[in-house]
């Protein structure tokens, strides 16, 4: 696991983190990653959130274009995943730096 935590940047984290930086998005996000693998058409997430179609699309783009969340399209509509692997870097990046300082000091 530690070879995938590396292989996101600061960059690419600080995307990460805005695009669940805003309460609507975060409610997304939670409401596909509570729906597991199998994901959630756009309307059943409209209904779940209870948001517009149009501010449900634009915070789907915005989920969708940091990598937090994958969309296909399946006949007539179109199957919203969130991206756990990525879900889980994001978080790794945070947590990798637990107490690095505390050992640094240690060592010197």
């Amino acid at each position: 696991m530690d070879t995938l935590l590396t292989d996101i940047t600061i960059e690419e984290a600080a995307q990460g983190f805005a695009a669940i930086g805003s309460e609507a998005r975060l409610q997304v996000l939670l409401i596909l990653v509570r729906a597991g693998a199998e994901g959630l058409t756009v309307g059943e997430v409209q209904e779940r959130s209870g948001m517009p179609a149009s501010t449900l699309a634009h915070h789907l783009r915005f989920l969708t274009s940091a990598g937090l969340v994958d969309q296909n399209k399946v006949g007539r509509s179109v199957l919203n995943r969130a991206v756990f692997d990525r879900l889980d870097m994001l978080a790794g990046y945070i947590l990798k730096q637990c107490c690095a300082d505390v050992a640094e000091s240690r060592e010197n």
